[in-house]
């Protein structure tokens, strides 16, 4: 146990440790898992970001096991949570499973993904990392099947790093998509420099050392650039019309959404989620 603490730690810094502390001792399942498990099936996925703490067997979504086909897709093959990894046909997310396409390239740019190729699209803690995420997820959209599925894991930032921070407007994100806002864009430094709680961000080192490692996020993209809650995470899929299926807080730090791709003469009506 002590061994994966640290592993995890290395490889997804304070919130993998965290999730995989909180996990061993009060485990916890999703209650959307049913559905989640019958949506990823014996489809085709992509993960955006991983492989994932949250989807393995100790996580709140225990996926990795059910799914029959997972590829990925990271932003470099040097990273602080994966280490140096490689494209081609190397990600292994399942001791029992067969090794998927490894992707190099940006969340927000999958142009070497065929659009409508995947069932399925899972990303946990990744969105908030994007400068531009409605672009990102236009692109996550793209390469689904129509009728396939996102499942998509938010930090609750109520309980991590950002608590202090405000929540994110759509219209925020919705001028970042339009203005075509780019992944070196540094317009939060400030507001993360005075907002972010670095006693909850062991990992992060001195306020000098976070400066310095925030200044230079292009090349490691830990700053979350985004602050979510539920009601923006239900703004967006409607703004880019994708049918929320399910909507979930878990503990310790998460909030999960389940939508669905709609055919293009359909409209996504998800006001049962808004409060």
């Amino acid at each position: 146990m002590i061994k994966k603490v640290i592993r995890e730690y290395k490889k997804h810094g304070f919130t993998g440790l965290i999730s995989t502390i909180y996990n061993a001792i009060f485990p916890q399942r999703a209650h959307s898992l049913a559905l989640i498990n019958k949506l990823v099936g014996s489809g085709r996925g992509l993960e955006v970001g991983g492989p994932s703490p949250v989807f393995r067997k100790r996580g709140s979504v225990p996926i990795y096991s059910g799914i029959t086909s997972l590829d990925n897709c990271n932003f470099s093959s040097e990273t602080m949570w994966e280490g140096s990894i490689k494209g081609g046909e190397t990600f292994k997310y399942h001791q029992s499973k067969k090794t998927g396409v490894q992707y190099i390239c940006e969340a927000s740019n999958l142009s070497t993904i065929d659009s409508g190729c995947y069932d399925f699209l899972l990303s946990s803690h990744v969105i908030e990392h994007l400068a531009n995420p409605i672009r990102g997820l236009y692109e996550w959209k793209r390469v689904l099947k129509e009728s396939g599925h996102l499942i998509l894991l938010i930090p609750d930032y109520r309980e991590t790093f950002d608590h202090k921070r405000p929540v994110t407007n759509l219209d925020h994100l919705i001028s970042d998509f339009n203005d075509n806002t780019g992944e070196n864009d540094l317009t939060h430094l400030q507001e993360i420099l005075e907002l972010h709680d670095l006693s909850m961000d062991p990992g992060a080192g001195s306020f000098e050392d976070f400066k310095e490692r925030s200044k230079n996020n292009i090349e490691n993209r830990c700053l979350h650039q985004h602050v979510f809650d539920e009601q923006l995470a239900i703004q967006i899929m409607t703004y880019i019309n994708l049918q929320v299926l399910a909507l979930e807080k878990m503990k310790p730090h998460h909030i999960m959404v389940v939508a669905k791709k709609l055919a293009a003469s359909e409209s996504a009506d998800n006001s049962n989620f808004i409060y």
